[in-house]
């Protein structure tokens, strides 16, 4: 098995288990280790820190497999991590779709799985998973008992580790459209060309939380933002709300939207879908004098990579400072960043800075995190990427 030493002092971060090893990290390692490859990382004095998977052309340069010497990368190592994380996971209360797999926190980083329905759709983001894709897939196969997996491993993290997308089945027969139910309301997830694995599961407990929200005003008007294919606004039609206006940049998105409300039997008036900008259309908004009770501002991921931290603080600031501008007195923002290099301490910094410009005050009742199968490790706190507030704003002096 090929060596990476570290430079002296580099050694801390895996000691305290964190699972990656930067490149600036290495001291040395052989021009010959191919990508994907199992390499033992080690110390400048020469001690075994890690096993890991090689990748040569990210700047996440070695993901670590395991702390154990001892441990083959194998088959079976992969087979007993899956039942690991599948003995985690609490059982389907929120509904038929579930994260089995998520990468670093569940040990096999670079690995997602999404389980909709009867249907598995996976993502091998890193060199290492997708050298061993095809074991994977077939443990995956072997102890869920099922037979549809689709592929997504079309996620641009793949460019930065030097690989092509890739996307389609990869076992069985999957559909590219399954229906899931959650928390009541049933949801179709295209799971060929929409987001991430084609919806967004990391939601689930906040789409309820949402709904108790509109329950406990019946009659509000809400105002639902990046509303994809309309999970937070079929739970606040559920919950009592007597008309939602929602906003989204993708017409195919919308359409599955529209058919999730008459497909749950809402009554299709108190249901706006609008296909635009949505920065252009809060401004349209609030040129015309528009007021919410409760508006939802879910983006997507405004800073990928640290470089864009300070552009995606402007992004936030804007659409929270419309957001506060829009949001009648006593009503509620529910605010979420999903960008990892926005930590909770700074978006709640840019987020009170919306709030001050808009000449508003406003409260924390709640905040938000990821749904309970998107587990954080210690060791890892990249993984708490979604961070959410709910915020009421108080009525003026």
């Amino acid at each position: 098995m090929h060596r990476v030493v570290l430079k002296p002092g580099k050694e801390k971060s895996l000691a305290r288990r964190h699972p990656w090893v930067f490149s600036g990290a290495i001291a040395r390692a052989d021009e010959s280790i191919a990508a994907g490859e199992t390499v033992q990382v080690r110390a400048a004095d020469g001690h075994f820190l890690a096993l890991a998977a090689w990748s040569p052309k990210s700047q996440i340069r070695a993901r670590v497999w395991s702390f154990d010497e001892t441990e083959p990368v194998d088959a079976a190592f992969f087979a007993r991590r899956i039942k690991q994380a599948l003995q985690r996971r609490p059982a389907h209360s929120q509904g038929t779709g579930m994260r089995m797999i998520h990468g670093e926190s569940d040990s096999l980083p670079g690995l997602i799985v999404d389980r909709y329905a009867d249907t598995l759709v996976a993502q091998f983001l890193s060199t290492g998973t997708d050298k061993w894709r095809d074991v994977i897939a077939d443990a995956l196969i072997d102890i869920t008992g099922l037979k549809d997996l689709y592929e997504r491993s079309d996620a641009d993290v793949r460019q930065l580790e030097g690989l092509p997308p890739h996307s389609g089945p990869l076992r069985g027969t999957p559909a590219t459209k399954v229906v899931i139910e959650e928390h009541g309301i049933h949801l179709t997830v295209d799971i060929a060309h929409g987001h991430k694995t084609g919806f967004y599961l990391d939601q689930s407990a906040n789409r309820r939380i949402v709904r108790d929200l509109a329950a406990a005003r019946p009659g509000i008007e809400a105002l639902n933002c990046f509303c994809y294919t309309g999970a937070f606004s079929l739970g606040l039609l559920r919950g009592g709300a007597s008309k939602v206006l929602s906003i989204d940049s993708s017409g195919p998105a919308l359409d599955i939207a529209r058919k999730n409300v008459e497909a749950n039997g809402f009554e299709a008036g108190r249901a706006e879908w609008r296909e635009a900008d949505v920065f252009s259309a809060l401004r349209e908004l609030r040129d015309a004098g528009r007021a919410f009770d409760l508006i939802i501002l879910d983006p997507p991921k405004f800073a990928p990579t640290p470089a864009s931290v300070e552009r995606a603080a402007r992004a936030y600031k804007d659409i929270n400072l419309l957001g506060f501008k829009l949001l009648k007195p006593g009503g509620h923002l529910v605010t979420f960043s999903c960008s990892g290099g926005v930590n909770a301490d700074l978006f709640q910094k840019i987020v009170a800075g919306a709030a001050l410009d808009a000449g508003v005050d406003a409260v924390i009742e709640q905040r938000l995190a990821g749904a309970i199968d998107h587990p954080v490790r210690l060791a890892f706190p990249e993984g708490e990427y979604l961070k959410g507030l709910i915020l009421r704003k108080l009525d003026p002096d």
